[in-house]
């Protein structure tokens, strides 16, 4: 018996209908209210604890988010365009063999990385 991937991520919110709104709108990530359950594509999931004194994200932050998305460049423009800020950095993509990367905050502050990985 084993785990065959992750079943969920459940976390706490000030506003979870209006945070829950801003991922399907923004990110198409979830469902419409009263729909539990967000059918994915399958490809590669990291999952990797972090030092607790990692730099990699804020430091009041326990978590970060990571999306799998296949059109970096697009999302990074209609995130633009929406008016939520989209950070790179040229040392994320440091790693070709990796892919590419942003980070996006949701409207409570909750880091978010795109990650697109590479074509294989």
């Amino acid at each position: 018996m084993a785990v065959t991937g992750i079943g969920g991520f459940f976390f706490r919110s000030k506003d979870p209908k209006a945070l829950a709104a801003w991922y399907l709108e923004h990110l198409g990530v979830g469902a419409p209210e009263g729909v539990f359950v967000w059918p994915q594509q399958a490809g590669p999931t990291v999952f990797s604890p972090f030092k607790a004194d990692t730099d990699y994200f804020a430091d009041d932050k326990q978590w970060m988010l990571n999306l799998r998305v296949d059109d970096l460049d697009a999302l990074k423009a209609s995130l633009s365009a929406a008016g939520i800020e989209v950070v790179t950095k040229p040392e994320w993509d440091t790693m070709p063999e990796v892919g590419q990367f942003a980070r996006i905050h949701d409207p409570e502050g909750n880091p978010i990385e795109l990650w697109q990985p590479a074509a294989t």
